[in-house]
């Protein structure tokens, strides 16, 4: 049985890659970060908290990450962990640079240090292009970075790039454009807008504040991009590809197409709000994923319209629920905001 380490595994993409991974047989290790609230929501949503094996580890802390490949012994690294939220990296771009760059370096070196015939995998992203794109974004593309997150994810990136070309290790970087689900984090805009056009459907809120309506993303479907990380790792020789739907929809579509599913006008709901404005933001992002489709056989099956319903309908699920009194696991409640609905929503 075939053995493979997550770091970030109780992530959006770590969760659904450990169940992935699980039913290809393998074991499944993944380190965790220590904290006062636990946040297993996302493994135990899948069904599959009993079934992986979890470690404490943090990305500062070189001695925790060897432990956890020498606990693990794994054939395959995914790594995960990160700052991976990019408003925050403005808040706090030393911690970002810390955690999200160098925290790469301190896996793989442990990885050569330890047993340099891991395979390894590098979560890039398409922050790394930037501003002034206006044209679908290949593997070939020249890097940009706008934030202080982007910038840390190129150090990554590159170092994965060395580590490969100077220690000969199999290292992979995956440039995954943005892709969402039921599982992503309320900080995000896509699961923002999902929530709140839930609470504004039950009666639980009024209105939902977002930023740049104007920016564009290429966004695609979770469960599936996990399973072109591990196309990778199974390829005859390391290389870096871009995982998207080669299609770009702005935050305005998103909040259009997500109160349609309710049946609702997002003019009458939605409000701008300049707090949520970036100090440098991306207005456009598309990728191509030509060379994945001819390389990995990989291409997506969840477009826009889909995947928007299918958070929608997730989130007012949750909500449905919530307000039951039916108790399962679920993210809102660790989010002060929503812990003040959660509260008046009891009230009902």
């Amino acid at each position: 049985m075939e053995r493979v380490l997550i770091t970030g595994i109780t992530g959006q993409d770590g969760a659904y890659l450990a169940k992935f991974l699980l039913e290809k047989g393998y074991e499944v290790y993944g380190t965790y970060r220590r904290l006062s609230t636990p946040n297993f929501w996302r493994l135990q949503y899948l069904e599959i908290f009993d079934s992986v094996n979890l470690i404490p580890a943090d990305l500062v802390d070189t001695t925790s990450i060897v432990e956890a490949i020498k606990i693990s012994e794994p054939d395959e690294v995914y790594h995960l962990a990160a700052q991976s939220f990019v408003g925050a990296s403005f808040e706090q771009p030393v911690g970002t640079g810390e955690i999200t760059g160098l925290g790469v370096t301190r896996v793989l070196e442990a990885i050569r240090q330890i047993n340099p015939n891991i395979r390894f995998y590098q979560a890039s992203t398409s922050e790394l292009y930037g501003r002034g794109n206006l044209t679908s974004l290949s593997e070939d593309t020249p890097f940009q970075p706008s934030s202080p997150y982007a910038a840390a994810k190129l150090y990554g990136y590159w170092l994965t790039r060395i580590y490969r070309e100077g220690y000969k290790i199999f290292a992979c970087n995956g440039i995954l454009f943005n892709h969402e689900s039921p599982l992503r984090g309320l900080e995000f805009v896509t699961r923002k807008i999902s929530n709140a056009v839930a609470k504004i459907a039950l009666g639980i809120e009024r209105e939902l504040r977002l930023g740049n309506l104007d920016a564009k993303r290429d966004w695609g479907y979770a469960p599936e991009y996990v399973e072109s990380m591990w196309l990778m790792l199974q390829q005859k020789e390391p290389d870096d590809y871009v995982i998207a739907t080669n299609e770009t929809h702005s935050v305005k579509e998103f909040a259009e197409k997500a109160f349609d599913v309710v049946g609702l006008d997002w003019q009458e709901n939605v409000k701008v709000d300049k707090r949520f404005f970036r100090p440098l933001d991306v207005n456009f992002l598309q990728g191509d994923y030509s060379k994945a489709k001819q390389k990995l056989g990989w291409r997506p099956k969840v477009k826009f319209d889909k995947l928007v319903k299918i958070m929608v309908k997730e989130d007012l699920d949750r909500w449905e629920k919530w307000q039951s009194g039916e108790r399962f696991p679920w993210d809102a409640p660790n989010y002060p905001t929503e812990t003040k609905i959660v509260t008046r929503a009891l009230r009902v």
